[in-house]
C-alpha cells in the first residue's frame, strides 16, 4: 500500500511573529520552521501503519520553495520512504489542493493523510478540496484510524463527542491528536534521511484565489488591574466604564 502524507512548513508555535516593514510579508529572520503540528500526527500514524503492514510505502509531499527542504528531510528522518517537493509558494488552499491532486491522481496512492489544518492560516480546507477533486471520501478531524485490508475504521471528533465510521480505501483524511504520538527522529533516521529520494517537481498552473493585502499583529493586551476583593463597587464601575461589558 502507498500512503501520501502532505506536510506543511510553518513557524514553530513558540516563535515570536514579526512582519516586514511594509507589513506585506512574514519576516523570516530568526524564525524556526517545523512540520505543521497536525501534519506531524498524520505522519506519525502513517509510519505506524508502515510498521504494521509489510510492503507499505510512505511518501511525504510538500508544496514549497527550496527553503522547506530541511523540514522535508525531517519527515524522511521520522520514517517517510521518499519525498516530493512541489516547487511553488503555497499561496492559498485551492492552489495547494490542486498541486496535491496532480500528484495523487498520477500516483498509486490508496490513503492520503494530512493535518486537520495548518497552524499558520488555519483554514482546514485542503483535505476536503483534495477529496472532492479525486472523487474520494474525505473525513476530518480524524482521531483514530485502523486498517483491515481495504476496510478503514475511523473515529472523528464532532461537537459534544465523537463519531465512529466504517469505510473503504481510497480515502483522504485530516488528522489530529490522539491518532498517534509525535515521533522524534533518532540518529539513524537522521543519517538515512540524507540519502532518501527527494524529487522536485514544478507546480501546475493555478491562478491564486486569495491575495494578501497586508498583515497586522493583534493589539497588545492591556495591563491587568488588581481590585481588592472587598471593593465590589470599584469592580462593577470598571466593568461598566473601562471594560464596557455590563
Amino acid at each position: 500500500m502507498n500512503i501520501l502524507v502532505c506536510i506543511s512548513h510553518v513557524p514553530d508555535t513558540t516563535t515570536k511573529i514579526k512582519f516586514t516593514p511594509d507589513n506585506k510579508e512574514l519576516d523570516k529572520q530568526g524564525v524556526q520552521f517545523v512540520i505543521g503540528p497536525y501534519d506531524d500526527f498524520a505522519l506519525a500514524r502513517a509510519v505506524e501503519i508502515k510498521e504494521q503492514i509489510p510492503g507499505t510505502k510512505v511518501t511525504a509531499l510538500n508544496v514549497g520553495e527550496a527553503d522547506t527542504e530541511p523540514t522535508i528531510r525531517k519527515a524522511l528522518a521520522i520514517g517517510a520512504d521518499d519525498a516530493i517537493r512541489i516547487n511553488a509558494r503555497p499561496t492559498d488552499s485551492v492552489f495547494v489542493a490542486k498541486q496535491i491532486y496532480e500528484i495523487a491522481k498520477s500516483g498509486d496512492y490508496q490513503l492520503i493523510m494530512m493535518g486537520r489544518e495548518t497552524s499558520d492560516y488555519n483554514t482546514g480546507a485542503v483535505h476536503g478540496m483534495v477529496a472532492e477533486m479525486l472523487g474520494w471520501p474525505g473525513l476530518s478531524p480524524v482521531m483514530k484510524l485502523e486498517l483491515n485490508g481495504e476496510n478503514v475504521s475511523l473515529q472523528r471528533e464532532i461537537e459534544g463527542g465523537h463519531e465512529d465510521i466504517e469505510t473503504s480505501l481510497p480515502i483522504v483524511v485530516g488528522c489530529q491528536e490522539p491518532i498517534a504520538e509525535w515521533k522524534i527522529p533518532n540518529m539513524r533516521g537522521i543519517m538515512s534521511a540524507r540519502t532518501k529520494p527527494l524529487e522536485v517537481k514544478e507546480a501546475v498552473s493555478a491562478d491564486p484565489n486569495v491575495v494578501s493585502g497586508n498583515y497586522e499583529l493583534p493589539a497588545e493586551r492591556s495591563a491587568c488591574k488588581m481590585i481588592d476583593p472587598e471593593n465590589v463597587g470599584e469592580l462593577v464601575e470598571l466593568l461598566k466604564t473601562e471594560a464596557k461589558v455590563i
